[in-house]
């Protein structure tokens, strides 16, 4: 009996509780409405003056000798750099000095750090959930639970661009990812990288971000390791993994290309970067550092690597017949 009295209690409670809900105002939900759109019209017109701008710094044209005069050039990338490597004089500049995100060629740094703390580079190293990629959702042919050396995790991050080799070099610093973060924040202070931060050892954050200016120095100081030169300008290699054999090969098409002569390269994309390369390359008997960011469309990176190379041996042809 008691029992039934509470019940019934606990029912009439409710039922004046929902007596006492307020019904929405029919302007309440225009209002409501209305702030939701402003919310969404704000967040797209940010994101297309975002788009804006960086189409604005692709289309800009820069002004170079040419067959005695000064005439413009476009290039497809937003920020463009050609330096002397041997004397640091500037060749060529386009929004050298903007600070933008670098997705891939942060590997540069990541093989640096790792080879800088004199790592077991022949221990090996199991992928772990953990080196997936939970930004971008990439997929990678190198699965959890393959087991591969620390030399060719550094291989196929610098070769192949591979995502999960280069999260898992940082997972297995002997101090842990975030010394290793730590490792390459200081790294690039040591080296007067002033518009650097980096956030995680793959580039798949938007928050690894420098300038062309200051991946000519990451490119200059990377030069010096053997391997690294070695490996980004790799054509190919296989590794085994579950037992089975994959392949994989260098990102930069110009690394099979005779006609080039490429010291160091390295790739990346994402979409908040764009298509992006950096190399040390022998041209016009000069070893220059070429750095293009934000390039739009899959070969305009390499377009304009192409024209600057066409630009350079003109000039040099042009001053050696006069």
């Amino acid at each position: 009996m008691v029992e039934l009295q509470r019940k019934r209690c606990s029912q009439g409670k409710i039922a004046a509780m929902s007596q006492h809900q307020r019904t929405l105002h029919p302007l309440e939900g225009i209002v409501a409405g209305c702030a939701l759109f402003l919310v969404l019209a704000l967040t797209v017109g940010f994101a297309q003056a975002a788009t804006d701008t960086r189409s604005k710094a692709r289309a800009q044209k820069v002004t170079i000798a040419q067959g005695g005069g000064m005439q413009k050039v476009s290039f497809r990338s937003a920020s463009v750099l050609v330096q002397d490597a041997d004397t640091g004089e500037i060749v060529l500049t386009k929004n050298s000095d903007a600070i933008v995100p670098i997705a891939s060629i942060t590997k540069l740094m990541t093989a640096i750090v790792t080879l800088d703390r004199g790592v077991d580079l022949e221990e090996s190293v199991m992928l772990s959930k953990e080196d997936g990629d939970r930004l971008k959702g990439t997929k990678s042919r190198l699965k959890t639970g393959a087991v591969l050396t620390r030399n060719e995790l550094l291989m196929l991050a610098l070769m192949a661009s591979e995502n999960r080799a280069a999260a898992a070099l940082g997972r297995s610093y002997p101090e842990g990812r975030e010394a290793f973060i730590a490792a390459m924040n200081q790294k690039a202070v040591e080296l007067g990288m002033s518009d650097s931060r980096f956030v995680d050892p793959t580039g798949l954050s938007k928050g690894n971000v420098s300038s062309a200016r200051d991946l000519a120095k990451l490119v200059h100081a990377a030069h010096g390791y053997e391997l690294i030169r070695e490996y980004s300008t790799r054509d190919r290699a296989t590794v085994t993994a579950l037992g089975r054999k994959i392949n994989f090969r260098n990102t930069n098409g110009l690394v099979r290309n005779s006609h080039w002569e490429i010291g160091l390269s390295k790739t990346g994309y994402i979409s908040e970067a764009g298509r992006c390369l950096v190399m040390r390359v022998r041209l016009a008997s000069k070893d220059l550092i070429v750095v293009l960011l934000d390039s739009w469309g899959k070969q305009s990176r390499i377009g304009d690597a192409n024209r600057i190379r066409k630009w350079l041996e003109t000039n040099a042809s042009r001053g050696r017949s006069s």
